[in-house]
C-alpha cells in the first residue's frame, strides 16, 4: 500500500494474546472493544510490543474527527457519546482545524501584506504569545501590526499595561520560555527576540531554506527556542505563502506526544519517537481498515506527522482516564482541562496551496 508515492511502513507482526479493556466508551467505537489483540510492529529496526492505547490512538482519532465533522456541519450537539470527550478538551485531529490555527492561518498569515518580511513578523508576534486575544489587543491600540510601523517601546508599552492590569498575555496551550534578552518582563523579551529576529534577515533566510529541516534549524538558533517551539513555528509559517514544505519531510516529537508513545509503545521507543510518528501517519489506511472505523481525513487530506505528533498527545491524555493503568513519562494521572463550549462559531479555512475547498 502507498500514500503519495511513498512506501507504506512494516506490516503488523503476529497476531498474540487478548487484552482487556474495562471500560465501555460507547456505541461510537464502532464495534466492541472488550478484547482488542497484542500486537507487534517493527519500526526503524526496532520490535515493538504495543499496549492497548495503540488502538485506543486510532479510535480516539475516529471518534475525535467524527465529532469535528459533525460540529462543523451544524449539527445540534452534543457531537460525540464518548463519556471522555463529552467531559474533557481535546484538541481536533487536525492542528490546522484548531481554533488558535484557523484564527493565524485566516486574520494573520493571510490578512494583510504577503511580503516575506511582513509575514513573518506577523506569524512570529503571533506565536510568541499564541493568543488571540492578545493579538486583538495590539490590534486595538495599535492598529495594523506590520514590521514597517514597528515600534518596540509602543507595543511594550500596550502589552506592560494590560499586564498590570492583570491581563493574561499568553496561552496556556504550551510553555513559553522566556529568551534571554535583558529585559526584565516576560513580554518585553519576546519583543526584543523579535525584533532581533527580524533584524537578522531571517525571513530571507527562512524562504532561501532547502528543506524543512534547514528552516528548523535557522528558528532553533535564537535564543528561548527549543526544538519544541522551533517546530511549532516552522509548522505555522509553513502555513503561510512564505513557505511551501511538505508537513511529511520532519516531525519533532513534543513532550506530550513522548507520553503518548511510551504509553502505545514503553520504552523500547525511547530514542525513536519520530520515526514512531512517521510509521503512524504511513500505515494510517491500514489501522482504521484493521478496526473497521471510519476516517475521511480533513476533506480528503490525510493526517500528516504534524497531526500524528498532536494525535499522541491527545491520547496521552485520553489514556489517563481509559487506561489508567498504563503509565508514560511525566506520571500525570488526570486531564486538567474540561470542555466548554465557546459561543464563537469554529471556521474551516486552510492555506489555499492545500486545495481543500
Amino acid at each position: 500500500m502507498k500514500r503519495g508515492g511513498r512506501s507504506m511502513a512494516p506490516k503488523l507482526m503476529d497476531v498474540s494474546a487478548e487484552i482487556a479493556l474495562d471500560l465501555d466508551l460507547g456505541s461510537d467505537w464502532g464495534q466492541s472493544v472488550a478484547f482488542d489483540p497484542a500486537i507487534e510492529v517493527v519500526i526503524d529496526g526496532r520490535s515493538l510490543s504495543a499496549s492497548p492505547v495503540f488502538n485506543t490512538y486510532w479510535r480516539f482519532a475516529a471518534l475525535r474527527q467524527q465529532a469535528y465533522e459533525s460540529r462543523i456541519s451544524g449539527a445540534p450537539g452534543p457531537w460525540t457519546s464518548d463519556p471522555i470527550l463529552r467531559v474533557h478538551r481535546f484538541t481536533n485531529c487536525y492542528r490546522a482545524s484548531d481554533r488558535v490555527s484557523q484564527y493565524l492561518i485566516n486574520e494573520v498569515a493571510y490578512r494583510g501584506s504577503q511580503q516575506r518580511e511582513e509575514i513573518v513578523f506577523r506569524v512570529l508576534l503571533f506565536k510568541f504569545f499564541n493568543k488571540i486575544s492578545t493579538w486583538q489587543l495590539l490590534e486595538r491600540e495599535l492598529g495594523a501590526l506590520t514590521w514597517e510601523g514597528f515600534d518596540l517601546d509602543a507595543y511594550d508599552s500596550v502589552l506592560s499595561e494590560a499586564s498590570r492590569a492583570g491581563v493574561t498575555l499568553y496561552s496556556a496551550a504550551y510553555v513559553m520560555p522566556a529568551p534571554s534578552m535583558g529585559a526584565a518582563r516576560k513580554h518585553t523579551n519576546h519583543l526584543r527576540l523579535l525584533d532581533a529576529m527580524m533584524g537578522s534577515e531571517l525571513p530571507k533566510h527562512l524562504q532561501d531554506a532547502t528543506d524543512m529541516r534547514a528552516a528548523f534549524e535557522l528558528l532553533k538558533g535564537y535564543p528561548g527556542i527549543g526544538d519544541f517551539l522551533a517546530f511549532q513555528f516552522l509548522i505555522d509559517l509553513n502555513y503561510s505563502a512564505l513557505l511551501d514544505f511538505d508537513e511529511m519531510d520532519f516531525v519533532v516529537a513534543g513532550p506530550g506526544a513522548r507520553d503518548g508513545i511510551r504509553k502505545c509503545f514503553g520504552q523500547a521507543a525511547t530514542g525513536i519517537e519520530s520515526e514512531v510518528i512517521r510509521y503512524m501517519a504511513q500505515s494510517q489506511d491500514e489501522h482504521f481498515e484493521r478496526l473497521g472505523l471510519r476516517f475521511g481525513g480533513l476533506r480528503g487530506r490525510p493526517l500528516q506527522l504534524i497531526d500524528c505528533q498532536n494525535l499522541f498527545c491527545e491520547t496521552d491524555k485520553y489514556a489517563r482516564v481509559a487506561h489508567p493503568e498504563v503509565t508514560g513519562i511525566s506520571g500525570r494521572t488526570r486531564i486538567k482541562q474540561k470542555y466548554r463550549m465557546l459561543p464563537e462559531p469554529l471556521t474551516a479555512a486552510f492555506p489555499p496551496k492545500w486545495g481543500i475547498r
